[in-house]
């Protein structure tokens, strides 16, 4: 059994979290398998993926990484297509993996900065401080206790009796304290911590927490900061709940509606989705000569709120809804969907 505790205080916002996200997880678990579709599963995946490269300074959109792994040619920097290909690899093998083995968190590694990192699936060999702007926020140990801190953090990942709500979170952050590697450890513990949830209920292997983190980030440093300064992990794994909770309450509400339009999307909704497949953005003008409509009112009720309400299409200016500029384009759900109504 592993002699090291982490430190952390058990608070009355977490037990109320930990409460809220049993029951979530429960009415998610409940839900009929018809909306664990394998495109939903893919779209949250892909969501994931994105976001938690987004917070990395990745630029790529949902739609540019959708179409990556879907094998098309994207616009985009070699660097940030690779990180893309690695993650969804890395993603899609955490069936195979136990959260405690050393050896599998290297592999991760290994899969997740291949081809660009010299030293992928090592430990780091150098010191490393971490940076918000020129401002030093994190010293990491030095690379002599690498090994010794991952040894003791993952034995007691392995004899833990915590609940692995509690556990996930304050591995994550033990996990970035240390930085064990030279490169790649945000989306290592975001990664790991998802392995973690995953096999203690297997809903949560595609719930795109990421997202919100993404959503969240200044909070999400703020939290790894106060942790640091507390010298326990309590305020970030009280962020991480939140994460969860949030992520949670967001895959209840848009499952549905998702999964719906998607198994039997509308005449309507179809021809406004292949209207814009293949074309650049098109203005509400053009899409309706698209479709053959003259009557707007019709148009935006039928056609044009049940797609942006599904997540199919996208506004280009979303923070100017009514500009006369405004574009409407597919998003990745968009083109899936797309395709498979003109295969139907």
């Amino acid at each position: 059994m592993s002699r090291y505790q982490p430190p952390l205080t058990l608070t009355t916002r977490i037990l109320a979290l930990i409460a809220e996200i049993s029951e979530q997880i429960g009415q998610l678990s409940a839900m009929d398998d018809r909306r664990q579709t394998p495109q939903l599963r893919r779209s949250n995946r892909i969501r994931t993926i994105q976001a938690s490269l987004a917070i990395e300074n990745n630029t790529l959109s949902i739609e540019q990484v959708t179409a990556v792994l879907a094998g098309q040619r994207v616009l985009g920097l070699p660097r940030e297509i690779q990180e893309v290909r690695n993650a969804f690899t890395a993603y899609e093998s955490m069936p195979q993996w136990q959260p405690s083995s050393r050896s599998d968190l290297l592999q991760a590694h290994e899969l997740l900065m291949r081809g660009l990192i010299d030293d992928c699936g090592q430990l780091r060999r150098a010191g490393v401080g971490i940076y918000r702007g020129e401002k030093l926020v994190h010293m990491a140990p030095p690379p002599s206790r690498v090994g010794h801190l991952m040894d003791d953090l993952l034995a007691w990942l392995a004899a833990s009796d915590w609940h692995p709500l509690i556990t996930s979170c304050v591995f994550h952050y033990e996990f970035e304290f240390i930085h064990p590697f030279a490169d790649g450890n945000g989306r290592m513990g975001r990664l790991w911590q998802t392995l973690i949830l995953s096999q203690w209920r297997p809903v949560l292997a595609y719930l795109p927490v990421e997202a919100v983190i993404r959503e969240q980030q200044d909070d999400y440093y703020a939290a790894l900061s106060a942790a640091d300064q507390l010298a326990e992990s309590t305020p970030f794994v009280e962020f991480m709940l939140r994460a969860l909770s949030l992520a949670l309450l967001e895959a209840a509400r848009s499952e549905p509606v998702t999964d719906q339009v998607t198994d039997q999307v509308t005449d309507q909704v179809a021809k406004l989705l292949w209207a814009l497949d293949g074309s650049g953005p098109l203005k509400v003008s053009e899409l309706m000569t698209e479709v053959g409509l003259a009557h707007k009112a019709t148009f935006r009720a039928n056609y044009l709120k049940p797609a942006l309400a599904a997540d199919l299409i996208e506004m280009t200016n979303p923070e100017s809804p009514n500009s006369p500029a405004q574009r409407y384009r597919l998003t990745g759900l968009g083109k899936q969907t797309a395709a498979r109504s003109r295969s139907v």
